[in-house]
């Protein structure tokens, strides 16, 4: 098994997700999240030579992993631009099968500049595509109260969301958001339950805001559907409830919405089916080996043969 270099990642359900794509020697594959190579290498290693493997990611620094393979192609984007590119790079514009890795990487973790954890000081970034202009800091600036309430709610699941908005907006003119620690300090008066919970959840909101992170992947599944060949596979890793909970919805049919006749029959036809009713989770092998495979689920459906 190849393993890859480990500086990025360390991948998480490395056999488990491929196993679950069944590759074929000579399939197309995409790798939507290529971040430390782990689940590319892998896929590679089962390809035979007329094999392809299309790999995304739109962070910089993921690419410093980039095996030197004629098999490999690689799209240095967002991959809610999947079928653009699929249909560029295989020749039928479909896939045999896609795989997804959800995590923020160990390396954006553990990279101060980044802004992602809670454990270093550093500027309020927290962008996957250091292309995109909105930073975490300019959230908590320019944000209204009812707008960060919001998404501290919806995507953090903060207890007082409105009470942390509030003091947010009152402070900020007074107190520059610049930094972490800057954070820390102004919401430390209105923080409830333990200080790391709840500013991993504070920092889950923020990030999911700045990237669109469930944006991004309701336009990823929509798409990854549309660019699957019938009997083709989707295996998708999620680290948190709010993507596991869409992922989950999606592949009971491979729609959000069933359409239903005037007798309240369902009438929309199926695009996907699950391949097993519930979630595969690390085992403790794996758990104690990387504490952040922890969280780890992965599921996994397949292509109808509708027409």
């Amino acid at each position: 098994m190849m393993e890859g270099p480990t500086f990025y990642h360390t991948t998480v359900l490395l056999k488990e997700a491929v196993d679950a794509l069944a590759v074929k020697p000579d399939g197309i594959y995409a790798d939507a999240t290529f971040g430390g190579g782990g689940h590319s290498r892998e896929i590679l290693s089962r390809l035979g030579p007329k094999g392809k493997l299309i790999a995304f990611d739109h962070d910089v620094d993921a690419w410093r992993n980039k095996p030197e393979d004629a098999r490999f192609v690689q799209v240095a984007e967002n991959f809610r631009y999947l079928k653009r590119f699929v249909r560029l790079h295989a020749t039928s514009g479909k896939l045999d099968g896609i795989l997804a890795d959800l995590g923020v990487s160990s390396w954006q973790f553990d990279t101060p500049a980044r802004g992602f954890s809670i454990r270093f000081d550093g500027p309020l970034d927290m962008r996957m595509d250091e292309r995109l202009e909105m930073t975490a800091a300019l959230v908590l600036q320019r944000y209204s109260e009812a707008d960060l309430h919001r998404l501290f709610e919806q995507y953090g699941e903060v207890r007082n969301a409105r009470q942390l908005a509030r003091q947010i907006v009152t402070m900020r003119a007074a107190m520059p958001l610049e930094s972490i620690e800057a954070l820390k300090a102004m919401i430390r008066p209105v923080m409830r339950g333990k200080p790391e919970r709840y500013l991993a959840q504070v920092f889950q909101a923020l990030r999911i805001e700045v990237n669109d992170e469930l944006g991004a992947l309701r336009d990823f599944l929509e798409q990854a559907v549309d660019c699957l060949k019938p009997g083709g596979r989707l295996s998708i890793i999620s680290f948190h409830s709010l993507e596991d909970r869409l992922v989950k919805t999606f592949m009971r049919t491979g729609l959000w919405v069933e359409t239903r006749n005037e007798f309240g029959q369902v009438t929309s036809i199926p695009r996907l089916r699950p391949v097993s009713p519930k979630p595969i989770e690390p085992d403790e092998a794996e758990m104690k080996r990387n504490p952040r495979a922890r969280s780890a689920r992965l599921r996994i459906a397949e292509k109808t043969d509708e027409t």
